[in-house]
């Protein structure tokens, strides 16, 4: 059986990391992805992944990556799911990441972020 995902994608915010159990480090990331197929209104639309990375990718992802950074995650997909208060059960799937490279870290993060923000916005809006 084979469960890998590869991903390229911008940042739409910070990382940041949390200690948990165990002295163990996590964060979780989103990734904004194109499509690389237009709708029927001629647009690229855009696809939002959350990632969890774990320890040392965490650590180095959070100290060398901001908002509207290019990275590639290289991982697996794990899903879960729980029931709220009014007993619907939902289900969530996440990228668990085992390798990130840092693609594009060096531009302006302002641009960047403008870049994302207006992602967020057109398809959230």
């Amino acid at each position: 059986m084979l469960n890998n995902v590869i991903l390229v994608g911008r940042l739409t915010s910070d990382p940041q990391i949390v200690e948990v159990e165990n002295n163990k480090k996590v964060t979780s990331v989103v990734l904004a992805v194109n499509r690389n197929f237009k709708n029927t209104e001629g647009i690229y639309e855009t696809d939002f992944i959350r990632c969890i990375l774990w320890n040392s990718i965490a650590a180095t992802t959070t100290e060398y990556c901001h908002v509207g950074d290019v990275i590639g995650v290289k991982g697996r997909l794990q899903s879960s799911k729980y029931t709220d208060e009014n007993n619907k059960i939902h289900y969530i799937t996440d990228v668990i990441a085992e390798r990130v490279t840092f693609l594009s870290t060096n531009k302006k993060h302002e641009e960047s972020a403008e870049w994302v923000k207006d992602e967020l916005d057109k398809d959230f809006s």
